[in-house]
């Protein structure tokens, strides 16, 4: 496995990180405890909660899960970089939700509690509140480090412009601020080199894409849908009914790679600029082993370059729009 520091941070992580929002509602507990055990068999330490996940409000199902498996010990907590996250309503009580002081500290106490470990090593802020002042903000997260709950905060849906006032508030506090963005990012969905990559680059932090197969519509779903394995409905099937030409070139292209187009959308995010770690968010053990695979693969420039053709990004701002 290799591993990068988080941003300009001195922690290492794996450069794949294992999304849970599956354990509860799709993954049984047991399974769950089986992709996780053998995610850090194969060196992967870094994992991805929230307070939210598993649908049943207020109840953290994910955390719990996965606070019953550092339980089990056997150095499992210790040898685990646990990122967690807070802004969603875990109550219909107005303050049990967004970014204000009261709810961070509470946020943070409950996903202690149902992660049965006693320090968060990167808590993250799911959402911009536009409504709390960044000072209320960094004052919580500075009690919480001094209190030794949290080690480092994290950003997730910041756009370029909330990150510069964040590390700038942080600044003026002498505080470390940010050290990462949790982005959506992937080859459909490259918004993010507009604004957000470039701000994470100049401020040091390191980018973590989320949905890196944009839904599973870069995961085979035309090869899936011929197949009868998979039948597109809702959002996905608009999306891919968008992108349907693109989408048809990149399985192509993937099978004159001979490679599975979900691995190619992985490791075409390890090979882009201030990307950490992809979330990778497998419902089972088979999903796991092709996102391994994924870091063993390495796209030449000419790979590389056909599939900016396939799926041209905007490039940064403002050369994008305004040179």
């Amino acid at each position: 496995m290799e591993y990068t520091h988080l941003g300009r941070s001195g922690l290492s992580v794996s450069r794949l990180c294992l999304g849970t929002m599956n354990f509860g509602p799709e993954t049984s507990e047991e399974d769950s405890f089986a992709i996780m055990d053998r995610a850090l068999d194969e060196g992967i330490n870094f994992f991805d909660t929230a307070n939210v996940y598993g649908r049943r409000k207020g109840e953290g199902i994910t955390e719990q899960i996965v606070g019953r498996w550092f339980a089990q010990g056997g150095g499992r907590r210790e040898k685990t970089v646990i990122a967690t996250k807070l802004y969603g309503s875990m109550s219909d009580w107005p303050n049990d939700t967004f970014l204000s002081a009261r709810n961070i500290r509470r946020a943070c106490d409950a996903s202690l509690q149902r992660l049965q470990t006693d320090y968060i090593d990167l808590y993250q802020m799911r959402h911009v509140d536009l409504n709390t002042p960044w000072e209320e903000i960094w004052e919580a997260m500075e009690v919480l480090r001094q209190q030794g709950k949290i080690l480092y905060v994290g950003s997730s849906n910041h756009g370029g412009w909330h990150i510069a006032k964040a590390q700038e508030a942080a600044r003026r506090r002498n505080f470390l601020g940010l050290v990462s963005e949790q982005s959506i990012y992937n080859l459909l969905e490259r918004s993010a080199e507009l604004e957000v990559l470039p701000a994470c680059l100049d401020y040091g932090l390191g980018v973590i894409p989320w949905s890196p197969l944009h839904g599973g519509l870069l995961g085979g779903v035309l090869r899936k849908e011929r197949e009868g394995s998979r039948r597109t409905t809702g959002r996905a099937k608009e999306g891919l009914e968008q992108n349907r030409e693109s989408i048809e070139q990149y399985e192509d292209f993937c099978e004159d790679l001979s490679e599975e187009p979900a691995d190619v959308g992985i490791a075409w995010l390890l090979h882009q600029p201030a990307v950490t770690a992809p979330i990778i968010g497998p419902r089972t053990m088979e999903q796991l082993n092709g996102a391994l695979h994924a870091l063993e693969m390495t796209l030449d420039d000419k790979s590389l370059a056909r599939l900016d053709e396939i799926f041209p990004g905007p490039g940064p701002a403002p050369q994008a729009y305004a040179w």
